[in-house]
Formats: C-alpha cells, structure tokens, sequence
C-alpha cells in the first residue's frame, strides 16, 4: 500500500511540475528553474517535493507579476 502511494506521490508531482513549466512559458518566463527535489524522492516512500527557483530577480518580478 505505501508504495502505491509513493508512487501516486511521485506521478502527482510529475504531472504539477509539467503544468507548471507550461503556465511559466505561457507567461514568457523561461529562466526559472523548475524540477522534482532529488532528495525528497531517496525515502523508502517518496514524499516528492518541487523545487522552483534558481532565478534573477528579473524573473521573480515577472513571476509574482504573472501570479497576480
């Protein structure tokens, strides 16, 4: 059962990370980085996380702009 649900977990955080990247490139930002947390995937029952960052302050302009 834990690990159906860890695999649940890691496809869920797949599918985020992919609307994610999609929605970022519709609002022109492409620098941002954007992935599923190593780490977090190295459990015995993965608790995926994802890591957005890694960018100028340019970008995070124009990110909380978007979110707005």
């Amino acid at each position: 059962m834990k690990a159906l649900h860890a695999a649940l977990c890691v496809e869920e955080a797949e599918v985020t990370v992919k609307e994610l990247r999609t929605a970022r490139e519709k609002a022109g930002i492409t620098s941002l980085s954007l992935r599923i947390d190593p780490a977090s995937l190295a459990r015995e029952a993965p608790c995926p996380r994802v890591e957005c960052g890694g960018c100028s302050i340019e970008v995070a302009t124009r990110l909380a702009a978007a979110l707005r």
